[in-house]
C-alpha cells in the first residue's frame, strides 16, 4: 500500500490501528466471559447491552467497508431508533447466542476489512455521525468501541491495559471532539508519559495531572482517580459520543 493508504486521516498509523482493533476485540472476548446479566460499567447498561452494542457495531462498520469496496452506498444503521431497538434485543439474548454474534460480527468486519485494497481504502463513506472520511478512519472508530467498552464491561480490564500509544491517540480525539462543545477548561497532563493538552472550554483551565491511563479514562467520562493541582476532584465531563 502507499502512505496515503496507509494512514488514517489524523496521521494515525494505519498498521497500528488495525492492531488495536485487534488487541481490543480479544480482550473484550476475554471479559465477556463473565456473567452478561449482571450491571456494567455505564449506567443503565447491563455487560449485555454492552456486548451487543459492540457485535452491532462490527455489523455497522461492515456496511462501510461494502460502502467503500462496491460504491453502494449503505449507512451504518438505518436510523438511531433502530439502532437502539437492535441494543436492547441483542442484551436479551441467550448469553451462548451473544457471545457467538460478537465473535462472528467481528470476523466478518476483520476479513472483509482484510479484502480492501488500496483504492477502496481511499473511498469515502459516511458515518453514523454524518462524518465524511475515508475507509481509512474504519479500523479507528473499530479500536475505539473494542478498547474502551473492554474496560466498560467491569470485569477487570482497565485503562492501563491498553498501549500507551493507543490511549495517546484517543487522548487526542476525544479532546478535539470535546473543544467543540460545552464544558471546562482543563490543562490535562500525563506524569508518565510527558505529553500535554489544552481543553479549551469555561472558566479559567484547571490543572489536572496524573498517569495517561488515568487522564484517558477521565476524557472519554468514566470513573478516574484524578485530581487537580489543588487536591480538588477533576471535574465531571459530560458524554463524549
Amino acid at each position: 500500500m502507499s502512505r496515503i493508504s496507509r494512514m488514517s486521516r489524523t496521521c494515525r498509523p494505519f498498521d497500528e490501528t488495525r492492531a488495536w482493533a485487534l488487541l481490543g476485540t480479544r480482550l473484550l472476548a476475554g471479559a465477556a466471559d463473565a456473567a452478561l446479566d449482571a450491571p456494567s460499567a455505564l449506567p443503565g447498561w447491563t455487560r449485555g447491552h454492552v456486548v451487543a452494542h459492540v457485535a452491532a457495531n462490527a455489523d455497522a462498520l461492515g456496511n462501510l467497508v461494502h460502502w467503500a469496496a462496491t460504491g453502494d452506498k449503505t449507512p451504518m444503521y438505518a436510523s438511531p431508533e433502530e439502532r437502539g431497538a437492535g441494543i436492547e434485543k441483542g442484551a436479551l439474548l441467550p448469553a451462548a447466542e451473544l457471545r457467538a454474534w460478537l465473535r462472528d460480527s467481528a470476523q466478518r468486519l476483520e476479513s472483509a476489512m482484510a479484502a480492501l485494497d488500496e483504492d477502496q481504502w481511499r473511498a469515502q463513506v459516511v458515518t453514523a455521525q454524518g462524518r465524511t472520511v475515508p475507509a481509512t478512519e474504519l479500523p479507528w472508530m473499530r479500536s475505539r468501541e473494542v478498547c474502551v467498552h473492554a474496560v466498560d464491561l467491569g470485569t477487570g480490564v482497565s485503562f492501563a491495559d491498553l498501549p500507551p500509544r493507543f490511549l495517546a491517540a484517543l487522548c487526542e480525539d476525544v479532546v478535539a471532539k470535546r473543544a467543540a462543545g460545552p464544558g471546562p477548561a482543563l490543562l490535562l497532563a500525563a506524569s508518565d508519559t510527558g505529553a500535554r493538552w489544552e481543553l479549551p472550554g469555561e472558566g479559567d483551565p484547571l490543572e489536572v495531572t496524573g498517569p495517561l491511563a488515568e487522564l484517558t479514562a477521565h476524557l472519554t467520562g468514566r470513573a478516574s482517580t484524578l485530581t487537580t493541582r489543588h487536591g480538588e476532584p477533576a471535574p465531571a465531563l459530560g458524554p463524549w459520543l
